[in-house]
């Protein structure tokens, strides 16, 4: 952004400077009247208050430390009768922990002592960009679905964090959708022109952690040929979502939690910082603050990370949002394989209305993918979902005395029921290739036979369809996701 673009976009603006020194007062005047901005200045917590009550500010810079009260309650004041008033806490150098307390009683960011200019420039840019957010629609193709009283709290919640710099531990079970809730955190936030970049921190090798996290420069190690940026210079102006959080080996999370305090980075083998501005957001489907208890998490990491904790509900708690979120899911398919979203039987959604969804959102959308590959007539039965099968393997039990005298038979009683199996039987099961997973397999043997069908009726997919014994929906779903068409 140039010069001028800031000057616009701060013109007019006001900004109520509270602190009882004269020096940092005329420091944070000259700086901000420097970028357009029209400054107040108030030198105690009673001559602030008064100005809050009688006059209308953008923004409110103000000390800690106050001659007759607390910047904190002034903070609390704030948030309280003016929620729209981004306001931000400056403290002393090292004073994490009254900024921690800031943050959470509602302030927008903080500033440590001595105040550096051009982190004061940034947080004041993104403190004025929020009523610009808020006069305008979601900046992001983001929703999140669903209109129980869960997900209504939840749209409530985020729309709130959205407007602080805080950073948010986004807890809740796998599958939920806690990513979805980090992407509209940033696209809500001052910070959607930004940069969203997720990361998820147990698929990167510990040799490679802080290089990813960090960069490093050419030649500070064997295979480093030039300069790479890290994951904070990449998200710098914008958002770092660090997924699967819990997953961090010891010796990085020391590194991470100077990053965050510092906020600045160290690429590998450079000899000088780099400045970041991100804002963190973290995750991870496992008890954090069990891992703490364990020992397999740091304690001060985990108090910078977990400032506001955002708990994503599981489906359990809001099954009435089924219908729709399924309609969604369905039409997400047919825009993705064409054709026309099949509509769900009321048989078949009854019976997703009674799973209980171990695995959330994600399962309810992998469920529906296979109905919508193997349902015919363009609607979804009971036995397209294979709800059942899951159910009836979960629950199995002896129904009947004879059942459980059958089930508790020895071994020898079940040999004589069962015909032996031949001796050389193991020799006639496959064997997975060295460095291939089973799907990888699997998909390798459904494509040969997809293929040989085609080739057989002249890629004819109706007849190839026939004769694999699967629905023409079927097969064209399978050729999309093995990319044979």
């Amino acid at each position: 952004m140039t010069a001028n673009s800031n000057a616009n976009a701060t013109a007019n603006k006001r900004t109520l400077i509270v602190d009882d020194e004269p020096d940092i007062r005329e420091l944070l005047e000259i700086t901000l009247g420097r970028m357009k901005l029209e400054t107040v200045a108030a030198a105690d917590y009673s001559s602030a208050l008064q100005l809050l009550k009688d006059e209308h500010f953008d923004l409110c810079l103000t000390d800690m430390q106050l001659p007759d009260g607390n910047g904190l309650d002034l903070v609390k004041f704030i948030n309280a009768n003016r929620p729209d008033l981004p306001v931000a806490m400056i403290t002393a150098f090292g004073s994490m922990d009254t900024a921690i307390s800031a943050l959470k009683a509602g302030a927008f960011d903080f500033l440590q002592k001595p105040i550096d200019l051009e982190h004061l420039r940034t947080l004041v840019e993104s403190a004025l960009k929020l009523a610009d957010i808020q006069d305008s629609d979601n900046p992001a193709n983001v929703s999140l679905l669903g209109t129980s009283a869960a997900m209504d709290r939840l749209r409530s919640q985020i729309n709130k964090l959205a407007r602080s710099q805080a950073p948010i531990y986004v807890s809740g079970e796998s599958g939920s959708g806690k990513e979805v809730a980090a992407r509209l955190i940033h696209a809500l936030g001052p910070r959607s022109s930004g940069t969203f970049v997720p990361v998820n921190c147990g698929a990167i090798p510990s040799e490679l952690m802080e290089s990813e996290f960090f960069g490093h420069i050419k030649g500070s190690f064997t295979g480093a040929v030039g300069d790479k940026q890290g994951l904070f210079q990449a998200a710098g102006g914008g958002t770092l979502f660090l997924d699967e959080v819990a997953d961090l080996p010891l010796a990085m999370q020391v590194k991470l939690l100077r990053a965050i305090q510092e906020k600045a980075v160290r690429p590998v083998g450079s000899q000088s910082e780099d400045v970041t501005d991100v804002r963190i957001l973290s995750a991870t489907h496992k008890d954090l603050a069990a891992e703490v208890e364990a020992g397999r998490f740091r304690q001060d990491l985990y108090y910078r990370l977990n400032v506001i904790e955002l708990r994503i509900p599981s489906l359990r708690e809001h099954l009435d949002d089924i219908p729709e979120l399924a309609a969604a899911s369905l039409t997400r398919l047919a825009q993705e394989y064409g054709g026309e979203p099949p509509q769900i039987s009321q048989a078949a959604m009854q019976e997703l209305m009674l799973y209980d969804f171990p695995g959330n959102i994600r399962e309810l959308e992998n469920v529906l993918e296979r109905a919508f590959t193997l349902c015919e007539d363009a609607e979804i039965q009971p036995e397209d979902l294979q709800l059942m099968d899951r159910l009836s393997y979960d629950n199995a039990a002896p129904t009947t005395p004879e059942d459980s005298q059958a089930s508790n038979a020895p071994p020898a009683a079940a040999a004589e029921s069962t015909p032996a199996e031949p001796a050389d039987a193991a020799e006639t099961l496959a064997s997975l290739p060295p460095g291939t997973s089973l799907e990888e397999y699997l998909e390798g043997i459904e494509r040969q036979l997809i293929i040989q069908a085609l080739e057989a009726t002249r890629w004819n997919k109706t007849a190839a369809a026939k004769e694999l014994g699967i629905t023409f929906r079927a097969l064209r779903y399978k050729l999309k996701k093995l990319e044979l068409e």
